[in-house]
């Protein structure tokens, strides 16, 4: 009997064609497996398909798509048990980079067919009405905002540039209120935070270089400073990799930061909402090829 693979697959991501889906389910084929294809159609419809794929127990789910397709398959598939692979096809794939997946299509499936799955332990976001599981980070204060204003349109043709500009106009523009925060029941605050449980950022920047999904720890990068000077020195900060060297920013390994007040947050590249919001780990949740 074939082993069973099901792709869950974003059209909207920037390589995800239907060309590219079938050369994936061809090669697939031509190693042995029987492969099912899922569409997404809407927002979060990647974790639906994923929680049905499981029912019928394939040996391997494909998340095929940018960061934030991957992120709603994983918050399908935590603590299953059911190994995931990416088949990195969005605008950054920052997932890809953290884990040394090659981009291309062929590196990356014979990556998912030929790599171990590993136990990784991933963030856990608890906020008002449910939770979310994150891989790479969660950005509270300005890079929610950031997150929030960016153009789809213009994300569509330009990728990683809808960022930039969107970050750009929000330190033009934006007055952020002062954000609190409790470190493993430490207070600290500032104006923008990222809460990193992996090291890659917005490519191939480092936001938090310490984290690693590998290890059941959560790494905090709180900047202090309110003033679009500030956010703006910041910004560079990160550009050339400095951003832990300046005196107004905190940076803490943790097991559990709680975000207090109303602040805009993202996950792994998506707009997820308002704090409050409770982050930890939940440690060992994913299997994971790579």
């Amino acid at each position: 009997m074939k082993s069973s693979v099901s792709i869950i697959y974003n059209p909207a991501a920037r390589k995800a064609s239907n060309a590219n889906i079938d050369r994936a389910v061809s090669f697939l084929g031509r190693e042995g497996f029987e492969v099912e294809v899922l569409r997404t159609e809407r927002k979060d419809h990647a974790r639906q398909l994923a929680e049905e794929a499981l029912k019928k127990r394939p040996s391997l789910i494909i998340a095929a798509g940018g960061d934030g397709t991957i992120n709603e398959v994983i918050n399908g598939l935590a603590w299953s048990g059911t190994p995931a692979a990416i088949l990195p096809m969005g605008t950054t794939n920052v997932l890809a980079k953290e884990l040394n997946v090659r981009e291309d299509l062929y590196g990356a499936l014979r990556t998912a067919v030929a790599g171990s799955p590993k136990k990784v332990s991933l963030g856990r976001i608890e906020i008002e009405g449910g939770l979310r599981y994150f891989c790479l980070m969660a950005g509270v204060g300005l890079d929610g905002k950031a997150v929030h204003d960016v153009n789809p349109s213009i994300k569509k043709v330009s990728g990683g540039a809808a960022y930039i500009l969107s970050g750009i106009r929000n330190i033009a523009m934006f007055s952020p209120e002062r954000i609190e925060l409790l470190v493993d029941g430490k207070e600290f605050s500032g104006y923008t935070a990222v809460i990193g449980k992996a090291a890659k950022y917005g490519g191939n920047y480092k936001v938090t270089p310490d984290a690693n999904l590998r290890d059941p720890f959560l790494f905090a990068c709180i900047f202090r400073g309110g003033r679009r000077l500030d956010l703006l020195r910041y910004s560079i900060g990160v550009l050339r990799g400095t951003h832990l060297r300046y005196k107004d920013v905190d940076y803490l390994k943790a097991s559990s930061v709680e975000i207090l007040g109303r602040a805009h947050m993202q996950v792994d590249g998506d707009y997820l909402g308002l704090s409050p919001a409770r982050v930890s780990v939940a440690v060992g949740a994913l299997s994971l090829i790579f």
